[in-house]
């Protein structure tokens, strides 16, 4: 039994698992900006070949 409340108390490797936890949400973080930049990017595009398509330039 006091080996079990040992464990329970021992704090080695949660800095790791902290790091860990804070690495995946700045990671899912950026996976979401570069989903969203990369959609108003290629509407934007879209739109310019649209308009060119269009209106071609005399």
């Amino acid at each position: 039994m006091k080996r079990l409340i040992a464990f329970f108390k021992e704090e080695d490797g949660l800095e790791t698992v902290e790091y860990g936890i804070i690495l995946g949400l700045i990671v899912a973080g950026t996976i979401g900006l570069v989903v969203t930049i990369g959609n108003w990017v290629n509407t934007s595009f879209t739109n310019v070949s649209t308009e060119l398509t269009a209106n071609p330039p005399n």
